[in-house]
């Protein structure tokens, strides 16, 4: 048994400062665009790994075992899944499907703020409701640059995007967690998050504008703004409080894309917004086939959009909970139980211990124990799902098996670096993880006290995220921590546990396998760096003024807090 080590210098923000080494390399090199995101990755895995060996005191093969724990999450969870979409993206190109899918959203409206709008947040919050992980970035991001969009600009508008959703994505996945983990429950911290993201859903097709051009092109097409977020924030508050966790992005989505459909079909901006460098009917001057010169029937339409109707049927019955009346198990953990192997990682499972500051029990009792098993899901992977619907979306196009085998290795192939950064980045996390270090970063933030703890909470949640790249893993990270500390200091449980969440959402613009992820969809390989430091300003601010929302219910509207109720 070990434990972890949360002040291995005795001196807290020295302790800090060298538990912040790894993250910092990482980010920084990234930035500086003197490596590739594969390299600074490994840089910083072997920067955690020695700072993990030499101050923490982990053993070493505690250490090795951690990495590989992260490796084969990163393959089944995250790179599965992102390679399968990509694949999914690909077909639709090669059959001409996407083409027909462009026509039909600039058919709507050739202006370039509401086709963002449509594309990168109503869309990209179907597919992280049904899919997750690097999945909206990827394929809106790419969809936006097949409709004209400059892939640097997509890149940067589907990053933003993908937030305020995040927080019920992949059927309500990171909110299950959360609750799993501080033993809270889940419909009362689905209720209070829906009492904090929906203000931002609401902001967030202005700010996506804003970051196109200025605050007059802006407020000229308010009415279309105002009616996607505003829908999407209505029905994220009503589902979310009154109906349930699992089904709150698809719902909200599909009603911000009706609205935004019914809306242009009955109005439209006056002056239409087009960029610079196009010609005057809003296409490339050498892009083909022209939107205008398809010819676009139901059937048509249909048929093009029929690739992303499979993907939402597979993955929402991959994702359909148990039916408990009937006695009918969910269909992923079926799969789970049928198809999984899962062994336990004998030199590392339940072999750390957390530290008493975590767990605030002197005796580490069986909870507190750090679980490590080698998730080995082929078929119950949400990334099957997508790649079964990639599959039959080809063969009911007319796609050959063989060319289908051909553009699945094509794509692999071109995903190669990212898969390479993602590998090392989750090796990297897991490792931080398992040796304490993430935990010395969160209990810094805890020693802010009753009045600013809120505000730092918060961004303990974005922390997370952007550590670990996912809102699930940062519950898992941070969210006892946040219920422990939130009792210490008399603030209510339930809006600390969700504040993790909701500000983590936050996070996941600037944490480095989303920009990795954001980079390849669009072919900008190489200007990982960029990316970030074009997006990170927008992240924080966007964290902060989530940390001022969880700050009022705390200290001005604490009775519209949930009440705490054990699972």
């Amino acid at each position: 048994m070990w434990t972890q080590i949360y002040d291995p210098i005795g001196y807290w923000p020295a302790s800090t400062a060298l538990a912040s080494l790894p993250v910092l390399l990482l980010l920084g090199l990234l930035a500086s665009g003197k490596v590739g995101a594969w390299q600074a990755a490994l840089f910083g895995l072997l920067t955690a790994s020695t700072v993990a060996a030499w101050a923490f005191r982990m053993p070493v093969s505690m250490i090795v075992a951690s990495a590989g724990v992260g490796v084969v999450f990163a393959l089944f969870r995250i790179v599965w899944l992102i390679v399968a979409a990509v694949f999914l993206y690909d077909i639709a190109v090669a059959t001409g499907q996407f083409d027909v899918m462009k026509a039909s959203i600039a058919r709507l409206s050739s202006d370039r703020r509401l086709q963002a709008v449509l594309v990168a947040f109503s869309f990209g919050a179907f597919v992280e409701g049904a899919a997750g992980f690097g999945a909206p970035v990827a394929i809106s991001a790419a969809f936006l640059v097949g409709l004209g969009f400059q892939p640097f600009q997509a890149a940067l508008l589907c990053l933003i995007a993908n937030t305020a959703p995040v927080a019920w994505g992949a059927i309500g996945t990171p909110i299950l967690t959360l609750s799993r983990v501080t033993e809270l429950d889940v419909e009362a911290l689905s209720a209070m998050s829906g009492r904090i993201l929906p203000i931002l859903s609401f902001l967030i097709p202005f700010w996506l504008v804003r970051t196109m051009t200025g605050w007059r092109q802006t407020f000229a097409v308010w009415p279309a703004l105002a009616v996607v977020g505003g829908t999407f924030a209505t029905i994220q508050f009503l589902w979310s409080n009154f109906v349930g966790f699992e089904l709150v992005d698809l719902v909200s989505a599909v009603g911000s894309l009706i609205a935004g459909v019914i809306l242009l079909r009955l109005w439209q901006p006056k002056d239409l917004w087009r960029f610079d460098h196009e010609a005057p009917n809003g296409e490339e001057s050498n892009s083909a086939p022209r939107v205008d010169e398809l010819e676009l029937t139901v059937g048509r339409v249909a048929r093009a959009w029929m690739p992303f109707a499979l993907l939402s049927l597979t993955v929402l019955v991959w994702g359909i909970p148990a039916i408990k009346p009937l006695g009918t198990p969910a269909v992923k953990d079926w799969l789970d139980v049928h198809t999984s192997w899962k062994p336990q990682v004998p030199w590392l499972h339940e072999k750390v211990a957390k530290g008493f500051a975590v767990t605030g029990h002197e005796t580490p009792e069986p909870k507190d124990l750090e679980k490590a098993t080698v998730n080995l899901v082929p078929v119950s992977s949400t990334g099957t799902a997508v790649f079964l619907a990639a599959v039959l979306s080809g063969l009911l196009l007319g796609v050959s098996p063989k060319v289908l085998v051909w553009t699945f290795v094509k794509g692999v192939y071109r995903m190669i670096p990212a898969i390479a950064a993602i590998l090392c980045m989750l090796a990297l996390g897991f490792v931080t993880k398992y040796s304490g270090m993430d935990a010395v970063l969160g209990l810094a933030f805890t020693r802010t006290g009753p009045v600013l703890y809120p505000i730092f909470g918060t961004l303990l949640g974005w922390l997370g995220v952007a550590l670990t790249g996912s809102d699930t893993s940062s519950n898992v990270l941070f969210g006892n921590l946040q219920k422990i500390t939130a009792r210490k200091l008399g603030l209510n449980p339930i809006l600390m546990a969700s504040a993790n969440t909701t500000g983590g959402v936050m996070g996941k613009m600037i944490d480095a396998q989303s920009i990795v992820v954001a980079a390849v969809a669009t072919g900008e390989g190489g200007r990982e760096g960029d990316l970030l430091r074009a997006v990170f300003v927008h992240s924080i601010v966007l964290a902060l003024l989530v940390g001022g929302i969880v700050w009022v219910y705390a200290h001005l509207l604490p009775a519209f807090v949930p009440v705490v109720g054990p699972v």
